[in-house]
């Protein structure tokens, strides 16, 4: 189902992808200073959770709507399947995966960028910039925009892009701001 912004909870397997990312963030021995999420629920939630899972459930949570979902407009709570069979494969595949074609009455990742990218150069950057370990939690296409502007990826690479569904990936940056490393926790 294309969820976008609807502000639904975590499912039951959500809730569990949740703990075990906290896990894993937790055998990595990460200690948060900061910690974004965007204004959605399920993901406030998995950071709820990671953050228990790491011993961390008192650090506070910037919450922020510039990190939400893209918004998918008219797609929002049609089922995928339905969505192909009504407006065809081929757009719905566009839509989903295009850098700068959005659906009826939704973002394209590019108008998703616009907004995720400047808020993580306000907020998060200068965190990063002083030293500071931060956790962000959002969503597919909030982090396929952010992606694409820390791994420099082209409109075209970012197409083929996928985020596995709560899995942790860390970046260290160094003082300026660019990339020093970047690493996957998947299972």
């Amino acid at each position: 189902m294309f969820t976008g912004w609807k502000d639904v909870g975590l499912s039951e397997e959500g809730v569990s992808e949740a703990h075990r990312a906290g896990q894993r963030l937790k055998d990595e021995g990460l200690v948060f200073d900061s910690a974004f999420a965007s204004t959605l629920k399920r993901a406030h939630n998995t950071l709820d959770i990671i953050l228990g899972e790491v011993g961390q459930g008192k650090l506070p949570i910037i919450k922020a709507a510039a990190l939400n979902e893209r918004d998918y407009g008219d797609l929002v709570g049609i089922n995928k399947e339905e969505a192909r069979k009504r407006f065809g494969a081929e757009k719905v595949q566009i839509w989903q995966r295009s850098y700068d074609v959005a659906p009826p009455g939704g973002e394209s990742l590019k108008d998703t960028a616009a907004r995720v990218c400047p808020f993580f150069d306000r907020w998060i950057v200068p965190e990063l910039q002083s030293g500071k370990n931060v956790i962000v939690v959002a969503h597919g296409n909030s982090l396929r925009s952010l992606i694409m502007e820390l791994d420099k990826l082209t409109p075209e690479e970012v197409q083929h892009y996928s985020l596995a569904t709560a899995t942790p990936v860390i970046y260290r940056v160094k003082a300026d701001g660019t990339l020093a490393e970047k690493r996957s926790l998947a299972a």
